[in-house]
């Protein structure tokens, strides 16, 4: 299913509004300008952006420790994002939840987590909603290779197939669990296979096309919205950077992020398939991607601006009372 122009320019914006965020982002954290730690999705854009470019804002995601780039990609205010990680009082979650627990409810996004696969129980608690209410609406888990292999994801994947939930598991296999490596920690080494144990349909896409991704989203979420019941999409894709800001990387091959970045890096496809096909122009692309770093360059200088948190904020959002 071939996406018009205007679809074709909001995900080439989206991708890389997600890629200028993440390398602005190294640069300020490496400065000491942002505090705690940072897990960057360069690399990873055409998974994000493939799912959530058939999600609508009342459509629901979770994600992970290496959140940036879902939110970006679900809608979430790049600036109120930078803030955020700048840990000020304007940011997204009044700068209390910093890069590892962004969130923004009212954009469907249920908050990035520190908790590996934390992610899929939360989508099955929004799916059976959805379902109960019959909302019409899908829940989206986005899970790492290392949380795969999670207790939690294969009970979240079981209940959403008892109950027959429009709940889809989107699984990016990067190739590392933080440190080690998928082939020797999944032990089929298909996590997509392994999932269709559990009885729900899954496919394997290859996370440097934006267009396989987005194909495999619009099967799942049609399937999941006619009342079809969950699915898996393993996306097989690459970071370009560490586990988080500082990794020294010392477990991966010379050269190998060089390699990734020259023959994997999915925004290159995207140029290149576009522009080959006639569907959109070098110049348009250069328009939009120009937009997008006076864009992050703002986000950075009203993050940098803004006021830290009252000291009594400390003891706000802590409990709710009903």
């Amino acid at each position: 299913m071939q996406l018009n122009r205007e679809s074709l320019i909001q995900a080439w914006r989206a991708m890389t509004t997600i890629r200028h965020f993440e390398e602005r982002v190294q640069e300020e954290f490496s400065k000491g300008g942002i505090p705690g730690f940072v897990h960057l999705y360069a690399g990873q854009e055409a998974s994000a952006v493939g799912i959530c470019t058939e999600l609508g804002p009342k459509d629901y995601i979770a994600s992970t420790h290496r959140g940036h780039g879902h939110s970006i990609a679900k809608g979430c205010d790049v600036t109120a994002m930078m803030t955020e990680l700048f840990g000020k009082q304007d940011g997204l979650c009044a700068g209390k939840g910093g890069s590892m627990h962004i969130a923004d409810l009212d954009q469907g996004m249920l908050g990035a987590n520190g908790i590996v696969g934390g992610g899929p129980p939360l989508v099955v608690g929004a799916a059976l909603t959805a379902k109960t209410l019959g909302t019409g609406t899908v829940a989206v888990s986005f899970t790492g290779d290392g949380g795969s292999n999670q207790g939690t994801v294969f009970e979240a994947m079981n209940l959403a197939v008892v109950l027959q939930l429009p709940a889809i598991f989107v699984f990016e296999n990067n190739g590392y669990g933080e440190y080690t490596g998928a082939s020797y920690a999944v032990g089929s080494r298909d996590i997509a296979g392994r999932a269709a144990g559990f009885g729900l349909p899954a496919v394997k896409v290859s996370g440097d096309d934006f267009f396989a991704v987005h194909e495999a989203a619009r099967e799942a979420v049609e399937r999941a919205r006619t009342g079809g019941g969950p699915s898996v999409i393993e996306v097989d894709t690459c970071r370009f950077y560490g586990h988080h800001s500082g990794d020294a990387q010392l477990y991966r091959g010379k050269d190998e992020v060089k390699g990734l970045r020259e023959e994997r890096d999915c925004l290159k496809h995207f140029r290149r398939r576009v522009t080959e096909a006639g569907l959109l122009e070098h110049a348009e692309l250069d328009a939009v991607e120009a937009d997008v770093a006076t864009l992050i360059e703002r986000a950075v200088g009203m993050a940098r601006a803004a006021d830290l948190p009252a000291p009594e904020a400390l003891l706000t959002d802590v409990y709710l009372s009903y």
